[in-house]
């Protein structure tokens, strides 16, 4: 079994940014690139499918990476996903920051902050009977137990191993979501919000899933939208973020996944009997 490659360390900061100073000039390219080409807005029924500049910065980095081009080998890989977290918190400090101005509207949400992560929960009964029809095994739990962001990938490994099946469906999500996730919410979000079914503080709130990227996909594109509720939205999808990571750990624990195995035990003897897959290993 090939042993696990570890985060680099360093013992100062000129020996980091002396290894790590190809991946910085390659970021700063990449959001000059992504900057100067700019959201592209595509108007879709009542909707707007817009193409934020994070989803060229994505794909230049795929380009760049050790599966396409191989200028930048594992190791440069591994590092860079170190700094994804630094990078990422001056944007939560400015929603922090407008989420202490809008703290009456905040306040007011009351239990649905709390009680908007059971919703999250539902999405199982959908895309789980899905995954098994597509042929997935013990890997359906994983990828379907929640949003699988960072957190719910440790979990997923801690609980069954790094390379079982369900730590491998956990984390076949989070790279799909992280490269189409942004696309998908900013679209999914601005068609709700055409509907005019849901208020804007509704949306605001189911902004908030427990992946960054992925709330300020959706907020991004509502803002747009409703540009007079843009303070607002993007004050209570940084609320609703934060409880979905204090309480989204534990839903996925003593909720998700104990249903996603309760579903699998009930569901996987039937329908993986109508796959590809599930015919061949009966056969």
């Amino acid at each position: 079994m090939a042993s696990r490659q570890k985060t680099p360390t360093y013992h100062s900061l000129r020996e980091r940014i002396h290894s790590e100073w190809i991946l910085y000039l390659f970021a700063f390219l990449f959001i000059l690139i992504a900057d100067s080409i700019g959201q592209i807005k595509i108007p879709v029924w009542k909707g707007t499918f817009i193409i934020f500049p994070i989803f060229f910065s994505l794909g230049l980095g795929l380009l760049t990476g050790p599966s396409v081009l191989k200028i930048l080998d594992d190791k440069k890989v591994k590092a860079a996903s170190g700094l994804v977290g630094v990078a990422i918190l001056p944007f939560i400090a400015k929603l922090g920051i407008n989420a202490g101005a809008n703290i009456s509207i905040v306040i007011s949400s009351g239990p649905a902050l709390l009680l908007q992560e059971f919703g999250n929960l539902g999405t199982i009964f959908l895309s789980l009977p899905f995954a098994l029809m597509l042929g997935l095994k013990r890997e359906a739990i994983g990828a379907c137990h929640s949003i699988n962001r960072e957190t719910n990938l440790a979990l997923m490994q801690d609980m069954f191993g790094a390379d079982s099946p369900e730590a491998q469906g956990s984390l076949s999500v989070y790279i799909i979501g992280g490269m189409i996730g942004t696309i998908y919410f900013g679209f999914m979000a601005s068609m709700f919000a055409a509907t005019g079914i849901f208020h804007p503080y509704a949306l605001g709130m189911a902004s908030g899933v427990g992946a960054g990227i992925l709330m300020s996909s959706a907020v991004a594109s509502l803002s747009e939208v409703m540009p007079a509720y843009a303070d607002k939205i993007s004050a209570l999808a940084a609320a609703s973020e934060t409880m979905s990571g204090i309480d989204g750990i534990y839903m996925a624990i003593f909720i998700g996944i104990p249903l996603c195995n309760y579903l699998y035990r009930k569901l996987e003897p039937k329908i993986g009997r109508i796959t590809k897959y599930g015919r061949r290993e009966q056969s």
